[in-house]
């Protein structure tokens, strides 16, 4: 019964690579990489997807800090509406 125990909790360590996915594909990439990894390496599935997480949401943040604060487009581009 030793054995089965043994074979159960196997876990597979995947390449580092995977890293990749949500730091170039963001969230998706994150949720992508955790559903692959999530048998084989649970750790580094979390961490995947904790990672696509954090940069979706600092790109919001850049996102509201840069487009949120402008003003509005007719003070910008002097138009008359």
């Amino acid at each position: 019964m030793e054995v089965w125990d043994f074979l159960m909790s196997y876990e597979k360590k995947r390449n580092n690579w995977w890293f990749l996915l949500p730091i170039l594909l963001g969230l998706i990439g994150g949720i992508i990489a955790f559903f692959v990894l999530k048998n084989d390496d649970p750790k580094k599935a979390k961490n995947c997807l904790y990672l696509g997480i954090g940069l979706f949401l600092i790109g919001v943040i850049i996102n509201l800090a840069i487009f949120g604060l402008a003003t509005p487009l007719e003070d910008r581009f002097n138009v008359n509406l």
